[in-house]
């Protein structure tokens, strides 16, 4: 028997299945769209979170807001992001700890490659190796002498465990043989209030947060992590100088939940390549020694593939483990 479709109806019914079938970020609006952040406020992922959280809500015309879930390395923020619908409201910022912690964590509760929808980098970052102000040696050279002489004595403040700051503390550790004590922190910003403090020694930070306390006195300024000296930092040796081929530098990138339709995906990508390309972001960056990325999706989610097997071969042949 035959039944006749009018036209309207068959178009109607079109819309319908086309609407049920390709969520995108309207299903979210009437809400803000979140940044998940692993760390407290104050770090280097807070801060990327929320410059690239306001120009991304000038360019969508939605309100975005930073939610603070700290603790485990950034795992808690990251298995909060895994379980949240893909839609496109509830955004991760993340770190080389995302890369990292796939080895350093033996059981973690959710799978960083199936679990996320990879979105784009959005800067790498190096780091500056600092000490409390009144340690008993003034640079590099001095302090793995001290180490040597002292073992145990000396401690490193680590930021966030499974960040590439961890990372760096341990390789140079390793290949300066020296024993300093690892101290965790929930983010990078409470590590180093109590480096500023004297309550701890030592501890690699990121270029973004010691620049402002640059000419303070608070903090001395032992060496940056990149390759060559950098501008923003006069008078501060590169570590390799020192210890030859030392090298780190951390990335951030924007993540959503598995599953995120490819226009969803597709559409935060175009707003945030827009705001990392804008002249303020680009300024900042330059200003805080870090540099701008565009990444495509795709790009970025092959990165982060690659990154895992990298970092896998460095955490087994240091033998760094979470405390």
């Amino acid at each position: 028997m035959h039944f006749p479709i009018t036209r309207r109806a068959t178009l109607a019914a079109l819309l319908l299945a086309a609407t049920a079938a390709a969520p995108t970020l309207a299903t979210a609006q009437g809400k803000p769209i979140t940044i998940v952040v692993g760390s407290p406020a104050g770090g280097t992922t807070d801060t990327l979170a929320r410059v690239i959280g306001r120009m991304l809500g000038d360019s969508l015309g939605q309100p975005v807001v930073v939610e603070n879930r700290a603790g485990a390395g950034g795992n808690i923020a990251a298995a909060f992001v895994a379980k949240a619908p893909p839609d496109g409201s509830t955004l991760l910022m993340s770190f080389t700890g995302h890369t990292i912690n796939a080895t350093l964590y033996k059981n973690l509760p959710f799978d960083p490659l199936k679990d996320f929808t990879p979105i784009t980098m959005v800067a790498k970052v190096p780091s500056v190796l600092v000490a409390r102000k009144d340690v008993p040696f003034q640079d590099t050279a001095g302090l793995i002498d001290y180490a040597r002489k002292n073992p145990g004595k000396l401690n490193f403040a680590i930021g966030a465990q499974g960040s590439s700051l961890h990372l760096a503390s341990e390789q140079f550790k390793m290949v300066t043989g020296t024993d300093i004590v690892n101290v965790p922190y929930k983010g990078t910003g409470p590590a180093l209030t109590d480096v500023l403090a004297g309550t701890v020694d030592l501890m690699f930070a990121s270029t973004v947060n010691v620049l402002p306390h640059r000419t303070s006195g608070g903090i001395k300024f032992l060496g940056v992590s990149s390759r060559e000296a950098l501008p923003q930092f006069p008078g501060v040796p590169p570590l390799a100088q020192t210890v030859k081929g030392f090298e780190s530098q951390a990335w951030f990138g924007l993540f959503g939940p598995a599953k995120m339709p490819k226009d969803v995906t597709d559409k935060l990508y175009a707003a945030v390549k827009k705001a990392v390309e804008s002249p303020a972001y680009q300024e900042r960056m330059q200003t805080e020694a870090a540099t701008s990325v565009d990444m495509t999706s795709a790009a970025f989610a092959q990165f982060v593939a690659q990154d895992i097997q990298a970092w896998a071969k460095i955490i087994k042949a240091s033998g760094a483990t979470v405390e």
